[in-house]
C-alpha cells in the first residue's frame, strides 16, 4: 500500500428517479467496519421515511478489504450485489455507499431493480471527488547531538514530519513518515551514521 489508493475526500449524494420511485444515494468515507455501520445506522434515522436502505462497503484496499452489502427487504440479489459491484469496479478503498429508495408506487421488476441500483450507484460514483490515502508510519529516533542537524535535514528531505522531540543527553525524535519514505530515510541514516542511527518504529 505504500503507493497509496483513493478513497472519499467527502461525502456526496445524488439522486435519480426511475418509474416514479426516488433512488437518493450517499457516498462516504468509511475507515472501519463499525464506523461504516455506524454511518448507515445515522442514515436510516436521517432518512427514515425511504423504504429501503440498499448499502455496500468496501473497507480497506486490494488484499486487505473488508466488503459488506444488503438488499434491505429488495428481492435478494437486485440491490445489494449491484451496489457492490459498482464499488469494485470503481477500485476505490475505505468507501460506503447507501441509496435510500422513496417508493413510487410502480414496481419494476428484478431487472429494473437491478438497472436503477447499478445507475444510482454509478451516478454518485460519477459525483465523488477522490483522494489518495498513504499507509504512514511513527517512528523514534534516540541519537547524540552530533547528528542532531543530520537528522533534521533528512527527515525533511524524505517527507517526514517530526511530531516531538525531547533534548537530554541524547535527542529522542519522534517522527512520521510516509512508509515508501521511511524506507528510503532508514537505509540513508544508517550509511551516513556509520549504523549508529536506526528508526525504531512505535506504530
Amino acid at each position: 500500500m505504500s503507493n497509496g489508493y483513493p478513497v472519499p475526500a467527502k461525502s456526496v449524494q445524488t439522486e435519480i428517479v426511475i418509474n416514479k420511485s426516488r433512488f437518493l444515494t450517499t457516498v462516504e468515507l468509511a475507515t472501519s467496519v463499525a464506523g461504516a455501520r455506524d454511518r448507515l445506522a445515522a442514515l436510516r434515522s436521517e432518512l427514515a421515511s425511504a423504504n429501503h436502505h440498499v448499502y455496500a462497503f468496501r473497507v480497506g484496499f486490494g488484499n486487505s478489504v473488508t466488503e459488506g452489502m444488503s438488499d434491505d427487504g429488495e428481492p435478494t440479489g437486485t440491490a445489494g450485489p449491484p451496489t457492490l459491484a459498482v464499488l469494485r469496479g470503481a477500485g476505490i478503498g475505505d468507501i460506503l455507499l447507501v441509496t435510500a429508495r422513496y417508493f413510487g408506487g410502480k414496481k419494476l421488476g428484478t431487472g429494473g431493480l437491478v438497472r436503477a441500483y447499478t445507475a444510482s450507484a454509478q451516478e454518485a460514483l460519477r459525483a465523488l471527488k477522490t483522494e489518495l490515502k498513504v499507509q504512514r508510519q511513527t517512528v523514534g529516533l534516540e541519537l547524540p547531538y552530533t547528528f542532531y542537524n543530520l537528522a533534521k535535514r533528512l527527515i525533511a528531505a524524505h517527507n517526514g514530519t517530526i511530531e516531538d522531540e525531547a533534548l537530554d543527553e541524547q535527542v529522542l525524535l519522534i517522527v512520521r513518515f510516509i512508509a515508501a519514505d521511511l524506507e528510503r530515510f532508514t537505509i540513508e541514516i544508517r550509511e551516513r551514521t556509520a549504523g549508529q542511527v536506526l528508526p525504531v518504529a512505535l506504530s
